[in-house]
């Protein structure tokens, strides 16, 4: 009888052991079982596929401008969609994990701490307080779907100074109609314009080498002195099945804008418009090299432009040299363009 109690206090109902240890989880992802899988291998031997992924994204970061154009324009490619590459950090993360895997996880350190040093800054707020006076760039679009909703955000941005691309035929006498009340300067070359609430002088086209006039030269006269303003609409690049990336003739007309900028006799240059390319992409060096980025000086995020449903990059620029300091740097709401507009605060600093 005394066997039987005995039996009794140890036998759990349903016949389990209570008087076994109770079994302790193993923490977060299983933190406790990060030894050896089923086939034996370790924390360090597993995801090693992951790794090199890794190792490979890291690379891309680091060594982008190695990347030749010779085949497809694969380097403009990549700098032109540069900052979304870092998604692979978050992809790979998660298999990372699942596999428990350390030398997956170490390996996605490198690609993390380099996107964090490319594209770190500009996720910080870099505005600077009030400017003398503000300058948009917009790409209306020829298909423009609200005209006139357009030419209401572009007078309720307050802006003193603003560049149009893509202006033809009704749509541009609905522009110059509309915005007349609030800009008494204008001028159109080609299928770009520039609307100013200070004078407007020295226009000259810029010869962009594609046969018709999408970029000019004028001089406005603020109030602090005058600043040569440059208007331009780069060509449209494709991504082909056969040729890739192609922008051949949008490189080209870089190459003239910049030379042109290049040869400004005037110190204070602004230039507004849809270059078709990022600051990233190494094509558009004869006009970055020389040229300060409005976004990257006093912007808050990105700044994506285009595609305006849903930005995947900034192709649109507003970009300065010469005592011009920019203070303040955003997008606009969206309106009836494939582009959102971009607006720059600009202080004269002498």
């Amino acid at each position: 009888m005394a066997q039987a109690d005995r039996t009794e206090r140890t036998a759990a109902p349903g016949g389990a052991d209570d008087s076994a240890p109770a079994a302790r989880p193993g923490g977060f992802l299983g933190l406790r079982n990060w030894g050896r899988d089923a086939r034996g291998a370790t924390t360090w031997r597993r995801g090693l596929l992951l790794a090199v992924l890794a190792g490979l994204t890291a690379a891309l970061f680091a060594f982008h401008a190695e990347v030749p154009n010779s085949v497809g324009n694969l380097g403009s490619l990549l700098e032109t969609f540069l900052p979304w590459l870092g998604l692979a950090v978050p992809v790979l993360l998660v298999p990372a994990l699942l596999r428990r895997s350390a030398t997956a996880l170490l390996a996605l350190l490198v690609p993390a701490v380099l996107w964090a040093n490319l594209f770190g800054g500009l996720l910080t707020d870099k505005s600077g307080g009030k400017g003398d006076w503000t300058v948009v760039s917009h790409n209306v679009a020829a298909g423009n779907t609200d005209v006139p909703g357009t030419v209401r955000g572009l007078v309720a941005s307050g802006a003193q100074i603003v560049a149009l691309q893509e202006l033809a035929g009704s749509s541009l006498r609905a522009f110059e109609t509309g915005l007349a009340g609030a800009y008494p300067f204008h001028t159109v070359e080609g299928t770009v314009g520039l609307w100013s609430k200070y004078p407007i002088g020295g226009v000259e086209p810029v010869d962009l080498k594609m046969g018709w006039t999408r970029a000019f030269r004028a001089q406005v006269g603020t109030p602090q002195g005058p600043v040569a303003v440059y208007v331009a609409h780069l060509p449209s690049v494709r991504l082909k099945a056969e040729g890739g990336f192609t922008v051949n003739q949008r490189d080209a007309s870089a190459q003239a804008l910049g030379d042109a900028i290049q040869a400004e006799p005037l110190q204070k240059v602004l230039l507004l418009g849809d270059l078709n390319g990022t600051m990233n992409d190494r094509s558009l060096a004869p006009v970055t090299s020389q040229m300060r980025s409005a976004q990257g000086a006093a912007g808050n995020g990105f700044g994506f432009s285009w595609p305006a449903a849903f930005p995947m990059a900034r192709i649109d620029q507003i970009m300065s040299r010469g005592g011009l300091e920019p203070v303040d740097s955003r997008t606009l709401p969206r309106d009836g363009s494939d582009h959102l507009a971009v607006a720059a605060a600009y202080r004269y600093s002498g």
